[in-house]
This record gives structure tokens, C-alpha cells and sequence, in this order.
């Protein structure tokens, strides 16, 4: 594991050197109750906006660790014998209902925990991601979460500064879970992955564009159509992830960084999709 330098984490009133996010807080209690209103009317089919910048660190997993951990009905997609899992650090705005004008669209950071997972669904192999937890900037996607993108969004402090190619992004967040990357645009591919090239890697990625979250009886979907879909790559210096660093989670030795990719200006949707049952327990 590469082991980052500390992480401080901005507090409400300070403004980040290279952080692009709006405020936390609205600037007046109608504006509050403007954007709330807002929120809670976009769980509909299409949401668009743009994708300003989007990280996915990836990381190679054995895959009796992801078995034990993915509910049913998912099970760990293999590349090369192993599981794929990782973060996506996705700066979104412009975010609103299809149709709509971009000038009422939503902006912030996110951070999304994702595993590459396979399952049949009406007799068909379906690929995708399962995403256990999300975090995000944005105290109005954490209040309303599961209105506009599924699962619990937990509040976090973000810090970024981009410059010339170099990207420094990480979060604590409410329950202290942390993310930390610090990296810069290359041409060099890592030689240790599991995939053979940035091709194949981004194949992986854009097959997998529909990701399911827990909900209280199911899980919620949502899939990512991408107009120009376009990965880079990102050599990391340091990398450091309170979740997949969790040995309660996942034992010593069973996680290993494989590649991390860069994503910039792509204008999309998200499209809802039917939730998937939760699968009964048996005795």
C-alpha cells in the first residue's frame, strides 16, 4: 500500500486552494428551501449534466475477500483471476433534470466506494458496480439522499488542488472515513495490473456504467450514459483509503493498487433503473 502524506481537512469557512465546489450552506433559508425543493423532485428517469472531473483509483482484490463481503445477488466480476474494486472522485455540475436548463443544475464532490460485480437478472449476465457507500460535498445531496442518486451520502470535507496536470484529492468524512490521492497525468502504463492496457481497462469501466446501491429492501440502480466516454491515465504517488485499508474488512494482503484513470468534461446522463429485490435469507 503507498502510504500518502497527512491529510488536513478544511473546515467550512476556509477555502481550499483549488477547490471548485459551492458552498456547503445555502445563503439564505429560502435558497435552502429552494434547492431542497429542487431535490426532492429529480428522482425521475434522466438526470444530465457534466462530469468536470472524475478519478477512479482501482484496486485488485482476491476474490474469496469479495465474495464473503457482496450481498446477493452480486458476485465479484474477475479480471485475471482477480476482483476490481475501488473509488470514483467525481466532480459534477450542472446537475438537474433532462430538459432543464443547465443555470438551475447542482454542482459538487463526490467520492463513490465501488466493486466490479456480475448477476442474472431474468436469465441474462448482467456486469456493473455495487456501491456500498457514497460521500459527497453537498449538504443538500447528503439530506436528500437516495433522491437523486441512490444509497445514504454521507457528508464530507473535501480537499483538491489541481494544477498542471498534477491532481491532490481527499475527504474525510461525518464518521471520519478518509480518502487521500496524490498523482499526475502520464503516458506510462502500470506493468503489475491485472489488465493488460488502457484499453482493455477502459473497456472494463465503460461495460460496467450501471451501478446498484443498498436501500432498505433492495438496491437502487442508476447507469451512466457518457457521451464521449475517454479515460486517461494517472501516475499515483500516494494513495491511502480508510475503507479498502480496513483489515476487519478486508485481511492483510488481499488488496493490492492496480491503476487509477482520468475522466474530464464529459457531458452525460443518469438513467434510473428498476431496483433489484434483496435476496430472501435462507436457514
Amino acid at each position: 500500500m503507498i502510504v500518502p502524506k497527512s491529510v488536513t481537512s478544511p473546515t467550512n469557512n476556509q477555502q481550499t486552494k483549488g477547490l471548485r465546489v459551492p458552498a456547503k450552506t445555502p445563503h439564505s433559508p429560502y435558497t435552502f428551501a429552494i434547492r431542497c425543493n429542487l431535490l426532492t423532485q429529480m428522482k425521475i428517469p434522466k438526470i444530465k449534466g457534466i462530469i468536470d472531473r472524475r478519478i477512479l483509483i482501482n484496486y485488485q482484490i482476491d476474490k474469496e475477500v469479495l465474495e464473503n463481503y457482496l450481498p446477493k445477488p452480486f458476485k465479484p466480476k474477475l479480471v485475471n483471476g482477480k476482483g476490481i474494486a475501488g473509488i470514483c472522485l467525481i466532480r459534477l455540475k450542472e446537475i438537474r433534470p433532462k430538459g432543464l436548463p443547465k443555470q438551475i443544475g447542482i454542482s459538487s464532490e463526490n467520492g463513490a466506494h465501488r466493486i466490479a460485480v456480475e448477476w442474472t437478472e431474468n436469465g441474462k449476465l448482467k456486469e456493473g458496480v455495487y456501491i456500498p457507500r457514497r460521500d459527497t460535498s453537498s449538504k443538500l445531496n447528503s439530506l436528500a439522499g437516495g433522491t437523486i442518486f441512490p444509497g445514504i451520502h454521507h457528508l464530507a470535507n473535501f480537499k483538491v488542488n489541481e494544477k498542471d496536470g498534477n491532481y491532490e484529492v481527499g475527504f474525510i468524512s461525518d464518521d471520519k472515513t478518509s480518502l487521500l490521492i496524490k498523482a499526475k497525468e502520464t503516458n506510462s502504463w502500470n506493468t503489475e495490473s491485472v489488465f493488460e492496457n488502457l484499453e482493455c481497462v477502459s473497456e472494463f469501466f465503460e461495460n460496467g456504467s450501471i451501478g446498484y446501491s443498498p436501500d432498505k429492501n433492495d438496491f437502487d440502480g442508476l447507469e451512466l450514459k457518457a457521451y464521449n466516454w475517454k479515460v486517461s491515465l494517472l501516475e499515483v504517488e500516494n494513495v491511502k483509503s480508510s475503507f479498502f485499508e480496513n483489515e476487519s474488512i478486508f485481511p492483510k494482503g488481499s488488496v493490492k493498487f492496480d491503476n487509477a484513470l482520468l475522466m474530464k468534461d464529459i457531458e452525460h446522463e443518469w438513467i434510473g433503473l428498476k431496483e433489484i429485490k434483496t435476496a430472501p435469507n435462507t436457514v
